[in-house]
């Protein structure tokens, strides 16, 4: 139980201070080099969580995948497509990742959900801009998502947390390019894009790590702690 706490507790804390922080100082006068790296401190301690909690290969995986979606982070505040493929990278991992772990039966309302959820995603995000030449990169990027996001939820990973958690990461790319388009003046993108993308990843990291540690420990007597 100590051991459990003393290994997990400060990088979730750490994910959480920097992650709920950034929100506040995004506007800020801290130089940029700085606030990067503070923004890709929420995401960037998720993946050290992972690797100390999961000691397995999953652990290097989910690791990678936050770690990716850090680097993301960072790199777009200075170049859009490169933080794109940063992303883009991450999603292809998670695809894979989730493929490992089908859940063996699905409702029909359910299974419905994951197949409609990636061509409406990309038809969305495709309409969305108002700039019509970035149209067809935004629906192609917004297909990975699409993608994780429904392999997630079909997952056996818990739908109230890892689904709902990569539906979030999700809705917030969409309002991104709908920051493009009709919502350009609005404030509603401005105070939704990053708590719905961080709290996505938090429920996602600590889901999966939860679900994996709580199947290792299946025959132990004493309760798992995420």
């Amino acid at each position: 139980m100590k051991s459990a706490f003393a290994e997990s507790r400060p990088f979730l804390l750490l994910s959480l201070l920097f992650g709920i922080s950034y929100f506040f100082v995004t506007d800020s006068n801290i130089p940029g080099v700085y606030l990067m790296a503070w923004k890709g401190a929420g995401v960037g301690f998720l993946a050290i969580y992972a690797l100390v909690r999961l000691h397995r290969l999953d652990g290097k995986i989910v690791g990678a995948i936050m770690a990716f979606g850090a680097i993301g982070d960072m790199v777009l505040e200075y170049d859009l497509m490169l933080g794109a493929a940063a992303f883009t990278v991450g999603h292809l991992l998670a695809i894979l990742f989730y493929s490992r772990f089908r859940r063996h039966k699905l409702g029909f309302s359910q299974k419905l959900f994951a197949i409609l959820l990636v061509p409406l995603s990309v038809l969305i995000a495709w309409t969305l801009p108002f700039d019509r030449s970035a149209a067809a990169g935004i629906a192609v990027y917004c297909f990975f998502v699409a993608a994780m996001a429904a392999m997630a939820w079909t997952s056996r990973f818990s739908r109230y947390q890892v689904g709902a958690g990569a539906i979030l990461f999700l809705v917030s790319d969409l309002l991104i390019f709908a920051r493009m388009g009709p919502l350009e003046t609005s404030i509603v993108p401005d105070m939704l894009i990053w708590p719905l993308y961080y709290f996505g990843q938090f429920m996602i990291a600590t889901g999966i790590v939860r679900t994996l540690r709580h199947e290792m420990a299946a025959d132990s007597a004493d309760p798992v702690q995420a």
